[in-house]
This record gives structure tokens, sequence and C-alpha cells, in this order.
């Protein structure tokens, strides 16, 4: 596709300091994503004197899922209160239950709606698209295959160009629609999203989150590093950011008495949910020990924040998580916000359009405690280098 991509070449291949902005999946509760970002935006705006867009100061945005859609608004030159205002709007027709859907057999959604609504943000686009005016990444979990997909509008990494011999379809004639449908594909809610790869083959992918990267900052990174990709962003304190926002996290406890009780099956069931959280640990916690943090997280009662244990070549970058747990004494002690049993149900299930409101009131609030204004001084007035 013919355009200009000097903006995103600039972001992606440009001399000096890098910048990575990672965000996990979690379905409506990507709105308290949202709220740590308008802070972020509103401190640079500050600093700046002039409306900031993050999309501007980001040179890599990735995301998983619902992280995936936000990813795009802002590559695409979105503000975050147009990134709001998606999500109020997207969610009640996205989350529309099948008339006739046979449960457990069906997807609980009709995908049209969820279509539509990804279509009306980034229409028919590719991602290729001059219009991303920085870097993208998008996780997906390809399941004909099972391979996990990270695709990016990178156009040195591998399979960017269609072959001359066709032996595959490039990333960059992917559609964008296509691309964040995969992302969000999750099973039981949607049915999985059908990609050509070759001209008369299709992939068959699912929600990202189904894989170990459900919080993604890991592969973004290794991505920006690893030769294939072609990047090769410089390591250091000084060199990179990442940043890590999340969906907002809680322990999927079992309750013991009832546990005797239950079927082998359901018991299987929940030991495969809590491996999505396994691996978020997991990433949080190398995250944490590869960086330099001044945000750092509770990783377990064993591990602690590591604020102590340094990675043995020195800190690779600087890393900043910004997250709330939807768990009622956290919330108390950190936020000040004592919520009902039922309350609480509400705002961590992903797929229920009313929980907006309160889990955008969470982030909100802890987006004034967690964002400091030390976090960003002078970043704003960072200049990014031409190419």
């Amino acid at each position: 596709m013919a355009g200009d991509h000097t903006a995103r070449d600039r972001h992606l291949f440009g001399a000096g300091p890098k910048r990575l902005l990672s965000l996990d999946g979690g379905g409506v509760r990507g709105v308290i994503s949202v709220a740590f970002l308008e802070r972020i935006e509103a401190l640079l705006s500050a600093q700046a004197g002039v409306d900031a867009r993050l999309g501007d100061w980001f040179d890599l945005a990735g995301g998983t899922s619902t992280g995936a859609i936000i990813a795009t608004g802002l590559a695409l030159g979105k503000s975050t209160r147009e990134l709001k205002d998606i999500y109020h709007q997207l969610a009640p027709h996205a989350f529309r239950r099948s008339r006739f859907r046979i449960p457990f057999l069906q997807p609980k959604f009709d995908v049209a709606g969820l279509r539509r609504e990804i279509e009306a943000i980034v229409g028919d686009q590719t991602l290729d698209s001059p219009a991303l005016r920085t870097g993208l990444g998008i996780v997906a979990k390809r399941v004909d295959t099972a391979s996990l997909w990270i695709v990016a509008n990178n156009p040195r990494a591998p399979y960017w160009e269609t072959p001359r011999d066709g032996n595959f379809i490039g990333n960059r004639e992917y559609k964008l629609t296509n691309l964040l449908r995969a992302s969000t594909a999750a099973p039981t809610y949607f049915e999985p999203e059908s990609i050509p790869i070759l001209e008369k083959a299709h992939g068959l992918f699912i929600d990202g989150g189904v894989s170990p990267h459900n919080n993604p900052a890991l592969a973004l990174f290794m991505m920006t590093q690893l030769k294939p990709y072609g990047l090769c962003w410089e390591t250091g304190r000084d060199k990179l950011t990442i940043v890590s926002i999340g969906t907002g996290g809680y322990r999927q406890r079992l309750d013991r008495a009832a546990l005797g009780r239950m079927q082998n099956i359901t018991v299987a069931l929940h030991a495969l949910k809590t491996v999505m959280d396994d691996s978020q640990g997991l990433a949080l916690a190398l995250m944490q020990w590869f960086g330099e943090s001044p945000t750092p997280w509770l990783v377990n009662s064993e591990m602690q924040d590591l604020m102590h244990d340094l990675f043995p070549a020195g800190p690779l970058f600087r890393f900043l998580r910004y997250d709330v747990r939807l768990e009622s004494v956290w919330l108390t002690e950190h936020l000040g916000v004592t919520l009902s049993e039922k309350d609480l149900a509400r705002v961590r299930e992903m797929d229920n359009p009313d929980s907006i409101p309160l889990a955008y009131e969470i982030g909100r609030l802890a987006a004034e405690r967690q964002v400091k204004p030390e976090h960003w001084n002078g970043e704003a007035q960072t200049p990014r280098p031409p190419l």
C-alpha cells in the first residue's frame, strides 16, 4: 500500500530513547486501562502546554484482546476521551446475546455487533495503513496450528511482504478489523475469527489472552530485541521505558467446603482459568526483575516485589506498571472504596457493559494515586529523533 509511513518508521527505527506501551486483555474492564491512560495523557499535555496524543509519544503500542483495541486506537491518533466514549458505545452493542443461542454449544454473544463496532473504529484499513502513526502490535492465538501470533506493522519483520510465489499473504495486507476480531475472540464468548493466510486457505484465531501473554509486556519487549524482527532497540534505564497497564486482577479462589461436591471437570476448568493468572504473574515478575521500577507490585508472598533483586547485567529498561486489584481489602486500603459483594462480582465481569461506570471510577481513583507526575517529568519535551 502506498502512503507516507514517516511517522511510523521514525518511531520504530529512529535513534534515541524508546517508549513501549503494553495493554492487558480484560473485556469491558479495558475502561480501567483507559482511565490510567487518561491520567498519563493529562500529565504529558500539562508539560507540553498542548494537547498530547499518546500515539505520538509511544514508539510501540501493543495489546491483547481489549488492549489491542485500545492500542490500535492510540496508534490511529485517538485521544483517551475518544477511547472512553468508544467503550461506552461499543460494549452494549458488542456484548449482545445471540437470540437463538444453544447454551454450551454456541458462543454467548453474536459476533456481528462486535465486528460492526470494530469497523466503526478502524474502517477498511490494513496493518500497513499510513494512518497508524506509530508502531502497533496485536496478540492473537491461531488455534488450527496451535501457534501464538503477535502481528505488528513492522516492515522489517518476517512475513511482512507477500512472496512472489504467493506462498502466504503478507502481514501488511491483513485488515485491522480481522486482526482485532481475532485478538478479541474469547472462547465461549465469541466465535473464532477466520483470516485468509493463503489464497485458498484460512487460519482460525481466538483471543490472545488464551496464551501466556494476556499481559503482553514480555512478548513485546522480546519483539524489540530479537534480531529476526529487525528493531534491536538499545536497552538501559535511560534508553528504554516500558509502561504496562492492567485491567484489574483478582485471585480466583475455590471454596474448599464446596470442593468435595464438585465434579472433576469443574475443578479442571477452574485450574485452566488460573493458568492465565499464573502467566500474568510470571510476566510481571520477569519485567520487574529485568527493569528498574518506581511502581513495584507484589508478585507473591515469597518473591515480594523484587525491589532488592537486581538483574545481574543491570536494568534493561525503566518499568512502570499500573493496575488495580479487584479485591475488597485492596480496594479499601488503597482507594478507600468499599463495595458490596454484588458490586464486586459485577465489576469483575469481563462482559457486563453495566459495570463500565464503576470500573472506570475505580481506574480513575487508582490513576490519581499511582500515576505520579515524577514518573513523567520532562518526558513531553524529549524529542523524537529523525531517521
